[in-house]
């Protein structure tokens, strides 16, 4: 398939997808982008300026993780990641979307602490506190889901395993307070064995230099 995927390594939505398109074995350069930087492309493609971006060979684009990733399930549908059936389709998209809102909720709380459009004095510690809540919420409601097995849904690896140890792996790159390796073992044990598959590993956010 004839695509480009538009984004950063760094943004969590983005990696979402490569994951996705390394269990695919789909071949699909990145195109990096910093939609923070001060040149960023990505508005020629998606008016929101958001990434990640799939550009399709007719000149087609497709953006939002959730978009892209429910596209590739569908042109690429082995391995599948999206349940055919419907109840357990809208189980793994509701897992999906919860995953999604942490990353939603540390992004947030990262820009909030760290945007330097924004000065010391004009940030607010309370939506901080609010989106690490939201986090906080969260995390217990994902654990939960392995008391009943090896996969948080299903009997196989399915996208809501993906989403999760996505939004643990930039927990742990950006929010680093929140302890959720040793609150929630059988999510750490989750993460941990996902990391054993290139697609997992090979995707990790790039790590600062010492």
């Amino acid at each position: 398939m004839d695509m480009k995927l538009m984004g950063s390594r760094t943004s969590p939505y983005v990696r979402k997808v490569r994951i996705v398109l390394g269990e695919k074995g789909i071949d699909c350069p990145l195109i990096e982008d910093d939609v923070w930087g001060a040149t960023p492309q990505i508005g020629r493609f998606n008016p929101l300026g958001k990434v990640p971006c799939l550009l399709l060979g007719d000149g087609g684009v497709v953006y939002d993780s959730r978009v892209i990733v429910e596209y590739l399930d569908a042109v690429m549908p082995s391995p599948r990641l999206i349940p055919e059936d419907a109840r357990q389709r809208a189980e793994v998209r509701t897992l999906e979307a919860l995953a999604d809102g942490v990353m939603d909720a540390a992004v947030a709380a990262r820009l909030e602490q760290a945007w330097p459009g924004r000065a010391a004095g004009e940030r607010s510690q309370a939506w901080v506190q609010r989106q690490l809540g939201k986090i906080e919420a969260a995390l217990p409601v994902l654990a939960a889901r392995l008391d009943k097995g090896p996969w948080l849904c299903g009997s196989s690896m399915s996208l809501a395993d993906v989403a999760a140890v996505t939004a643990l792996d930039y927990l742990s790159f950006r929010v680093p307070q929140i302890a959720w390796r040793s609150d929630h073992p059988a999510l750490a044990g989750l993460r941990d064995r996902l990391d054993a598959r290139p697609s997992f590993h090979d995707t990790l956010p790039p790590q600062p230099s010492s």
